[in-house]
């Protein structure tokens, strides 16, 4: 089942309109067979971005806004008062926006979190907050501390993710600048932050130091702060919580979307070259020279017959499905779709689409709850839960 829509603007990363069409062509999985659907938890969203909840919080999950706020769903109910605002210092154009948001793993006793946004110069922002002493439902909007800053060039490809991996490290995901084709190749230039995942550590020193197994780490003529590299947009990236492998779904120019993994046996994305603008997908992006030598090509690709904007998602590692263990699930913006697969031997099997995950509207994120739930974000401003029928 193909759905598809018209957009004049394309959130995640793509620069220019993409038209409406009835694709023809492409290969589309098969339908998944677990008897699956969607749950709505919150609505009345101004585009909800991203999900979490903070280490051991069972009863609350936390929802970013485009617009610069967080939301709190407590109890199955959406709060009316936002957890954090900082709508004032965020620019929200294009890609722009409040894009990110990571708990300290010590959250509970310190109340310690991270965001990231581009704020009104439309330059990134990753910064540290605290919640309110008074209010656990409330953060304190004036314990901001820059963490990192890195300017922007155009208003798209900003990345957006914020995870703490399974080492407790802070990983971090920007785009390539924008624009279109990256003719600045900054995707390839280790000099550069953009175009790459960031790993640093917030924990021990401020505003952070370079993990000492960082594979740049020490040197002075690359950024020591690069994990990977060679990407175009990694709106949204993960691990999967069982294995510590790296998933990223990285959004394509004009052609090919694409999903990389990156097992934890092999370092995780440690200082692999994911080909980006030398490959777009599996094929060659520059048209003089192409030397595939040293790139980590996608596992999973698919064309702009069935969708042109890919968003990442996530290892189903809860307990609620079991017929989906293991499955990585992700999306596309323009397609309205979800789909899944299975990473196994370097390959993605067992690859599924669900009519019954589709939304309604442009899938703009996926979220994870402390259990290892899932959960799908809409454009209508709705958050679904996946579950069983």
């Amino acid at each position: 089942m193909r759905r598809f829509h018209c957009f004049s603007l394309v959130l995640l990363g793509v620069w220019s309109s993409w038209a409406c069409s009835n694709p023809t062509n492409g290969t589309e999985p098969p339908e998944g067979t677990a008897n699956i659907g969607l749950a709505e938890v919150a609505s009345g969203l101004n585009m909800p971005l991203y999900l979490t909840a903070p280490p051991g919080d069972t009863d609350r999950l936390f929802i970013v806004e485009k617009s610069g706020t967080i939301r709190i769903v407590k109890g199955g109910s959406l709060l009316p008062t936002a957890f954090l605002d900082i709508s004032a210092l965020v620019s929200t154009g294009s890609e722009q926006g409040l894009l990110g948001l990571a708990f300290d793993p010590d959250y509970g006793t310190n109340g310690r979190f991270a965001v990231h946004y581009t704020d009104q110069a439309g330059n990134t922002r990753v910064s540290t907050f605290v919640r309110s002493a008074g209010d656990p439902d409330l953060a304190d909007p004036g314990s901001e501390q820059l963490v990192l800053a890195a300017e922007q060039p155009f208003e798209n490809h900003n990345g957006g993710q914020l995870v703490l991996g399974p080492d407790g490290f802070l990983y971090l995901g920007l785009g390539d600048g924008g624009s279109g084709g990256d003719p600045q190749g900054r995707g390839q230039d280790l000099t550069d932050l953009l175009g790459s995942i960031l790993r640093l550590d917030v924990r021990t020193a401020t505003p952070y130091a370079i993990p000492a197994d960082n594979p740049f780490a020490g040197r002075t003529d690359v950024r020591p702060e690069i994990w990977s590299y060679g990407l175009r947009n990694p709106w949204r990236f993960s691990f999967d919580r069982a294995t510590g492998d790296l998933y990223v779904g990285d959004v394509g120019q004009n052609a090919w979307e694409e999903v990389d993994v990156s097992p934890a046996t092999e370092g995780a994305g440690k200082s692999i070259n994911f080909g980006w603008n030398t490959m777009e997908g599996k094929h060659c992006f520059e048209t003089n020279g192409c030397d595939q030598a040293g790139l980590a090509l996608p596992v999973l690709e698919y064309d702009h017959d069935q969708g042109c904007s890919i968003t990442g998602g996530y290892v189903y590692r809860g307990t609620a499905i079991p017929e989906i263990q293991g499955h990585y699930f992700y999306g596309d913006y323009c397609g309205g779709w979800v789909r899944s697969l299975r990473y196994e031997a370097g390959a993605a099997v067992d690859q599924a689409q669900w009519p019954s995950l589709a939304p309604g509207g442009s899938i703009l994120s996926f979220g994870e709850d402390v259990a290892g739930e899932l959960y799908v974000m809409s454009s209508d401003g709705r958050v679904f839960r996946i579950v069983p029928k």
